[in-house]
């Protein structure tokens, strides 16, 4: 039988950007084990995937706040140790650093295929271009592509067990929402705050979903985003109180709880391509970040950002113009957006 892995750990949205190359890869190999190494955060965001036979949770450093792992870390070498054991045919990187085809390298997969970045290419037997102006999700299928196997669709999707789905309605329901209560999932947090909208203008369209929308709004995130989405209940003036879950949902509840609600609204960021996995729609605020390679899909998707010379910086170094390029995403617009997409 063959053993394959494939290597993207870190990072929510880029999880759940892998599926279309999942899906398309079980179609090439529908008897092989098909392995992934994923962060223990991140890969919870697709543990439910049908095309994966098994999970690697790697977790060798705790240094990103969206990617605490439980217990001990482990070492760089625990992992190749492990690797090594497994035998794999063959190893598809999708990950960018050199690390990561050092690990493969280490750990004797004979075909290791992944981008030629970081001056990594002598540990690959195949080498792919990496397309910085292309959708991550397409750039995932290109080292596909570059092993001879062709993409039969793309499209992103998820899968939420009922169990999670019973405890998300629970928790709503515990928590003040109403039985057939309209709610949307509002995320102003970012693991970057170059990439986030300024709170107070958050604070004022809680204000408009609330007393003029009729609609609750919810809260999901990290235990350390908690405090930052008080802070904006205190802010605005409302009708009816948030429901903050920050710290107290799992991704897999948070996968739930967005599958129900009417929209998303917030930074770039992970939750929205969560929410574009399970067909919830996305108001998107945009800035810093190549629009086109992370932007979530989705065709009833409104995806707002500036049209300034600066962008994207891909966040190099301190903004010079003070986060102009979110700043200039007016409260106005982003009502406008939030009348349309009640509308689709």
């Amino acid at each position: 039988m063959m053993k394959i892995l494939v290597v993207r750990y870190r990072f929510i949205g880029d999880m759940i950007l892998t599926i279309p190359f999942l899906r398309n890869l079980r179609y090439n190999y529908p008897d092989a084990q098909i392995d992934m190494l994923v962060a223990p955060n991140s890969g919870e965001a697709i543990e439910n995937c049908p095309y994966v036979n098994n999970f690697i949770y790697f977790d060798t450093t705790r240094k990103h706040k969206y990617e605490n792992g439980e217990g001990r870390k482990k070492s760089f070498w625990h992992y190749v140790s492990v690797l090594r054991k497994e035998k794999y045919d063959k190893a598809y990187i999708l990950k960018r650093s050199l690390s990561s085809a050092l690990l493969c390298f280490l750990s004797g997969i004979k075909k290791r295929i992944g981008y030629d970045t970081e001056g990594r290419g002598f540990l690959l037997t195949t080498r792919v271009k990496y397309d910085n102006k292309k959708h991550e999700s397409l750039c995932f299928l290109d080292v596909l592509e570059a092993d001879g196997i062709r993409i039969k669709d793309f499209y992103l999707e998820n899968w939420i067990k009922d169990e999670n789905k019973i405890k998300a309605g629970q928790l709503l329901k515990d928590n003040g929402l109403k039985d057939n209560e309209k709610y949307a999932v509002v995320n102003a947090a970012a693991s970057n705050e170059n990439k986030m909208w300024d709170l107070n203008k958050f604070a004022r369209i809680i204000e408009y979903l609330s007393n003029e929308k009729d609609i609750k709004v919810v809260f999901i995130g990290a235990k350390s985003d908690y405090e930052l989405y008080e802070k904006m209940k205190f802010i605005a003036e409302l009708n009816k109180t948030p429901i903050n879950l920050c710290g107290k949902v799992t991704i897999k509840d948070s996968l739930a709880i967005l599958q129900k609600a009417e929209f998303i609204l917030g930074n770039d960021s992970g939750n929205l391509h969560m929410a574009a996995s399970v067909g919830t729609r996305v108001i998107g605020l945009y800035g810093p970040m190549p629009f086109e390679k992370w932007r979530a899909l989705g065709d009833k998707n409104i995806l707002l950002k500036a049209d300034l010379k600066c962008m994207p910086c891909s966040l190099k170094g301190k903004c010079p113009k003070n986060r102009v390029c979110m700043k200039s995403i007016s409260i106005d617009t982003v009502k406008n957006a939030v009348d349309t997409i009640l509308t689709k």
